[in-house]
């Protein structure tokens, strides 16, 4: 059986997302993208769906908050290495995310948190299973 996840974001700019998810190491999966979404992926079993406002509207029933005035869910991925976290960092923040909180150390464990362009709150995360064990 497959076992996927696919998250659906709304976006105002899906070019300028895809640009933005690009420099965190998402790839562009060409075959369930089009000019109203942009499919990402970040493993085998980790896609983003970046739907402009009005495809993601034209299939719910609620109203949506405004991801930059009020968080709703968060996201975090794992990564192999302190170093990776950084880099990911860094090239998000040159697309133009921001970096809400401080990064979270706790020895075992570095945490860093990104905002893209729309206020979907993303976590990286890296966590050494040795000196979690040992604390």
């Amino acid at each position: 059986m497959i076992k996927q996840i696919f998250i659906n974001l709304p976006v105002d700019n899906v070019e300028k997302s895809m640009h933005f998810y690009a420099e965190l190491g998402f790839i562009v999966n060409p075959e369930f993208t089009d000019e109203n979404q942009k499919c990402m992926v970040w493993s085998d079993h980790i896609y983003i769906m970046l739907q402009s406002q009005n495809m993601f509207r034209s299939y719910i029933k609620k109203q949506m908050p405004d991801q930059k005035a009020y968080q709703s869910a968060s996201y975090t991925l794992p990564v192999e290495s302190y170093e990776k976290v950084n880099a990911i960092m860094e090239g998000g923040l040159k697309a133009g995310g921001t970096e809400p909180i401080s990064m979270i150390d706790e020895g075992f464990m570095q945490v860093r948190t990104i905002e893209d362009l729309d206020g979907h709150t993303w976590g990286f995360i890296h966590l050494d299973m040795k000196k979690f064990r040992n604390r």
